[in-house]
């Protein structure tokens, strides 16, 4: 990231109006890493004195999707406000059309576009008037809506070195890391280690290798939890494999991964794509809670020392014997354990420190050059 150095230093204590915005639907109506993150920053930021909003997109189910049709008919300003978070959430069905609008009504010192469309988000507003950040938090280039290189009076932050460095090559950018936020309490159990858990069985994130290791290791109960909607040929492949697993278990997914984590003695993720960090290795680790995961894009920094990683082709054998090494091997678990609870105790991990990072950045001018 570029940042202006002509420019006073900032007033540390200046409290400031902060505006994150994706195109992607937000909190209730979409759960996912990002969303998590954004509402664990928005709240971190507001108990420090800062004011904090959401843009989003809007979808037509739940409540807040009939309300939101509703009140776009009636004031046809294209899109709603609602505060049932806590703060102030903006919702459209095409977030980027009404970010100029809703910049004009929040006032914000500062927008934080991430996720899905940063760049027609960006490009919306006067970056003139107010300072604007990309926070990167996949790889997949076609979410960003446009190219990163060149794009003017923007800064950008990434949620991994990996992500920073794929971004670097692609698009000759430069940004700082911040590590998604992960808050400890909502996640931490006494586990009682009863199996291993498998969370989103989507194809990306390996759902046919998990299968095979589920298979191999008859002796081990293993739990898969529902995430990601699967197209209904996915969904009746999922069902119907395990249907002939007997030690496999479908859960629904949920919103308190205290549920999931509690019986976990390790937790697997056979990723197939490259993760741009791997929220769930963090989670789990808060715990003392082993991965075992894909040596591929974000997940070595996440996982660190506190499991086994793999090369995503490696053979089913080789995934089960790393499964049933740390299930059967107490002193091989109580090792990685421990390194697990290391791992998630690092600086780069404490929420604190990652918003005094944060605040410091989204105080600095941007430069007028983004390269």
């Amino acid at each position: 990231m570029s940042l202006a150095t002509d420019t006073p230093t900032p007033n540390p204590d200046q409290k400031m109006r902060i505006l994150f915005g994706s195109a992607h639907p937000y909190l209730p109506q979409m759960y996912g890493g990002a969303q998590a993150s954004t509402h664990e920053l928005a709240k971190r930021l507001r108990a420090r004195g800062h004011t904090v909003a959401v843009l989003a997109g809007l979808t037509g189910e739940g409540w807040l999707g009939i309300r939101g049709r509703l009140l776009l008919k009636l004031t046809r300003r294209g899109y709603v406000r609602d505060d049932s978070l806590g703060y102030p959430v903006f919702r459209a069905w095409f977030a980027e059309t009404v970010a100029a609008r809703v910049v004009q009504e929040f006032q914000p010192d500062v927008a934080v576009f991430q996720s899905r469309l940063p760049v027609p988000l960006a490009k919306a507003i006067n970056r003139d008037d107010t300072r604007t950040f990309i926070y990167l938090r996949n790889v997949e280039t076609q979410d960003l809506g446009g190219s990163l290189a060149g794009l003017t009076k923007t800064g950008f932050i990434a949620n991994s070195h990996f992500t920073a460095r794929k971004f670097a090559e692609t698009d000759g950018i430069s940004a700082v890391v911040i590590h998604p936020m992960v808050e400890a309490e909502k996640y931490r159990v006494s586990s009682s280690r009863e199996n291993v858990t498998f969370i989103n069985p989507h194809p990306n994130k390996g759902v046919d290798i998990a299968l095979k290791i589920a298979a191999a290791c008859p002796d081990i109960p293993f739990v898969f939890v529902r995430g990601w909607d699967l197209s209904p040929d996915q969904d009746a492949h999922l069902i119907a494999s395990i249907a002939a697993l007997p030690n496999v278990t479908l859960r629904p997914s949920t919103n308190d991964m205290r549920t999931v984590y509690d019986q976990a003695r390790l937790v697997l993720v056979p990723s197939q794509w490259e993760e741009a960090f791997g929220r769930v290795a963090a989670e789990a680790q808060i715990s003392g809670i082993p991965v075992v995961a894909s040596n591929i894009g974000g997940l070595p920094e996440a996982v660190g020392s506190g499991g086994v990683l793999l090369d995503r082709d490696a053979s089913v054998d080789a995934w089960a014997s790393a499964v049933r090494t740390l299930w059967h091997d107490e002193l091989a678990y109580a090792a990685a354990s421990r390194a697990a609870l290391a791992h998630a105790e690092r600086p780069e991990m404490v929420p604190d420190w990652q918003i005094d990072r944060l605040v410091d950045i989204l105080r600095s001018p941007v430069a007028p050059s983004s390269n």
